[in-house]
């Protein structure tokens, strides 16, 4: 351990030869401790699954599929593709570097510290926003439960129970959120293997005015009834719905083994999570006309009824309950370690980095539970209206995460190539022209957020936000916070000894 320790510093030294002693005092003023690398491979696919599917399948899939018709199908195939590339090139990150600041730090070292303190800021503000939609979301569920119990109650006790739960090591975090992930994740197949039974026995699905089979598909205006447009549109709700898988990357910081877990995680959660979403909804518009979807209560009600099973609702509501339970969980550990990060570099107050005995940044996790708390009196008092102006920023926020991912990327990929640098041992394959393409494919993404109505508010607060963002950089984060990010390159060197000795034998 010592000896890996004096590497480490080594390495540190060697890639930042300019770091001077008040520079490295700042920094360890600034982070009192180090996190537990208590999360293994089990723990880390489940906490990227869980984040990603949640809210936006179980409800935002109806508005997608309203835009597009069956195309939503290819619309969910090509942003999983691209959602594959960002995590790929995440990974390749992740690998060289494993700190659990994640992008925001390397957005602020291949990109600069403004970079890095916009992209951090950003994700955090993300988390906290949706986090008071899940929280708020929880008190409704549990209403369906419990109507004569007022829902601040609810809301206050998830809260501790969470904070609570978000205190102790990493591993029992990684525990919770594997199960909680896991009660989604069976949810999900059976509402799959349910469905495929209907088409195949020719059971008549609960709710459902014609006959269900694949002919559903084509049956009614074809596979894009609202032409071109309508895929174009649904790819703003598409995109959001794969938002959060970017937590994996953050779990480098506390992964067991980063060199292992973090390349399984990203090769197949990708996949999985784009799988689920293309099996679920095109089983759910095989048994009902993809224009009856949604109008008539929940469709994955419709296919426990449809079954026979009588406690459809209770089901779901379980299922929706555990999926914004872990949706929380997921927010306060993905921003509270995105702080602990900003806080290392300067662009975050000191306090953030300190770590209890646990190896828990319990600063960020007390902000987080605090956030949520004036959020459920801002969400009391502040009209809907209002309310969704301020969420639409998750929106924008989740694609703005994604493209500083893919820029750090590039950046990285060419100081490799320029400075003779060992190559990645994860790399990111079809490198440069699948990194393009995806860039240009999120720049598209951005672009039908402005050119339709309904979604057009969200890049006119991202703009608000990002220019507020600069300009607190400017007034407020001073001397340390003006440098890169220093990050120990751990790349091994393994590659080239094995050649050495293969020549020597």
């Amino acid at each position: 351990m010592q000896q890996a320790a004096a590497g480490q510093e080594t390495a540190r030294q060697d890639e930042a030869p300019n770091t001077n002693p008040s520079r490295n005092q700042a920094a360890g003023n600034a982070v009192v401790g180090v996190l537990n690398r208590g999360l293994n491979v089990r723990h880390i696919r489940f906490m990227a699954l869980g984040s990603a599917i949640g809210t936006g399948l179980f409800y935002g899939s109806a508005s997608a599929i309203q835009k597009a018709g069956p195309a939503v199908l290819l619309a969910y195939i090509i942003g999983g593709a691209a959602v594959f590339m960002v995590m790929r090139a995440l990974g390749e990150m992740a690998v060289r570097h494993p700190v659990s600041g994640s992008f925001g730090q390397y957005a602020s070292r291949y990109l600069g510290p403004l970079a890095g303190f916009v992209t951090g800021w950003t994700y955090v503000f993300e988390m906290a926003i949706v986090a008071i939609a899940d929280v708020t979301a929880f008190s409704i569920y549990m209403g369906f439960w419990f109507p004569q119990v007022d829902g601040w109650i609810w809301i206050l006790a998830i809260i501790c129970f969470l904070a609570a739960l978000n205190l102790l090591s990493v591993k029992v975090f990684g525990e919770l959120e594997f199960w909680f992930s896991l009660i989604k994740v069976v949810a999900i197949i059976a509402m799959i293997a349910g469905g495929a039974a209907i088409i195949a026995f020719g059971f008549q699905a609960g709710g459902s005015t014609v006959a269900p089979g694949l002919g559903n598909l084509v049956e009614h205006g074809g596979m894009f009834p609202n032409g071109f447009e309508g895929l174009l549109a649904s790819f703003a709700v598409v995109m959001f719905a794969f938002g959060g898988i970017e937590t994996l990357g953050i779990t480098a910081g506390e992964a067991a083994d980063p060199k292992k877990v973090i390349p399984k995680a990203v090769n197949t959660v990708p996949v999985r999570v784009l799988l689920f979403y293309v099996l679920t909804l095109g089983v759910l518009m095989s048994l009902f006309p993809w224009n009856e979807i949604g109008s008539n209560g929940s469709p994955f009600v419709q296919i426990f009824s449809g079954l026979g099973i009588p406690a459809a609702p209770h089901i779901l509501n379980a299922v929706v309950i555990t999926a914004a339970l872990s949706a929380i969980n997921s927010d306060i550990f993905g921003a509270g370690r995105i702080l602990f990060g900003l806080s290392g570099q300067g662009h975050a107050p000191a306090v953030f980095g300190k770590v209890s005995r646990h190896g828990v940044p319990w600063m960020t996790v007390v902000m987080m539970a605090g956030i949520l708390l004036v959020g459920v009196v801002l969400n009391a008092v502040i009209p809907e209206d209002v309310f969704i102006l301020i969420a639409s920023i998750a929106t924008f926020a989740t694609v703005w995460v994604w493209v500083m991912i893919l820029a750090s990327h590039v950046a990285m990929k060419r100081e490799i190539a320029r400075r003779g640098l060992p190559a990645s041992e994860f790399p990111s394959p079809w490198w440069p022209a699948a990194s393009i393409l995806t860039i240009a494919f999120m720049a598209l993404v951005i672009a039908v957020l402005g050119a339709f109505e309904d979604t057009r508010v969200a890049l006119y607060v991202g703009a608000v936000w990002l220019g507020l963002l600069v300009l607190a950089y400017r007034l407020w984060v001073k001397g340390n916070g003006r440098r890169r990010a220093d990050l120990v390159d751990e790349t091994s060197p393994l590659p080239v000894v094995t050649a050495a000795v293969s020549s020597g034998s």
